[in-house]
């Protein structure tokens, strides 16, 4: 009987690989039993590169896991070796890397026993039909590429009509002079008040010295 030491590493492992599915969008279980180490290395290293995760898992650890995580059709090919390639970002790297892989090698060598995504099992021909596909962030661009493409269209179309009237296309329009600013109007000078109206004054006569002629003077 195993020491607790021993179940205890056990249950870690166990536990590990519960984690591992349930954060993984998809998964493939592998029969690499012909594989070389150089092989191996290669493999590895394209797998970090698409953001896989990929290990050799017991078949009775990752059949307890599988059973945890609502997996258990997957308990019928757990026999011989097994690794296990899952992914959490990209859904289709672990079956395009590992499909690639197995035709490169051959059947013989390395293999697909079984593979997984978003909790269904998948059919042979489902998983030939996903390894077909290009990556997440190919199939993001070329769907970014088909929803512009109808706006690129239009703007095709809207720069011919513009030629064909003998305008410039609206990117190669020169830029506009800058209008020169509008002198203001030079401000109206104040009329200057015309003088208001001095009634006229009549001086009195100067005061003679020369007494007034009387009356009788003029007497003959």
């Amino acid at each position: 009987m195993p020491n607790a030491k021993v179940l205890e590493s056990k249950k870690a492992v166990v536990a590990a690989l519960v984690e591992q599915l349930k954060n993984a969008q998809s998964g493939v279980l592998v029969d690499y039993s012909g594989i070389t180490v150089a092989e191996d290395t290669e493999l590895r290293a394209k797998l970090r590169e698409g953001e896989v995760k990929y290990g050799v898992v017991k078949n009775n650890m990752v059949r307890r896991a599988l059973d945890a995580s609502g997996l258990q059709e997957l308990d019928s090919v757990l026999e011989g070796t097994t690794s296990l390639a899952t992914g959490e970002e990209d859904p289709i790297a672990p079956i395009r890397i590992i499909a690639d892989y197995a035709k490169q090698l051959g059947k013989e060598k390395f293999h697909i026993k079984a593979a997984f995504m978003e909790g269904k099992i998948l059919s042979d021909d489902e998983i030939a039909k996903l390894s077909a596909l290009s990556s997440k962030k190919d199939l993001q661009a070329q769907a970014m590429g088909t929803l512009l493409a109808p706006i690129v269209s239009l703007a095709a179309v809207l720069a011919a009509i513009v030629e064909s009237k003998g305008g410039a296309p609206a990117e190669e329009a020169p830029a506009a002079p800058d209008a020169p600013a509008e002198e203001a109007p030079a401000a109206e000078e104040p009329k200057a008040e015309e003088p208001a109206e001095v009634p006229e004054v009549h001086e009195p006569a100067a005061e003679s010295n020369e007494p007034i002629a009387d009356e009788g003077d003029f007497e003959g």
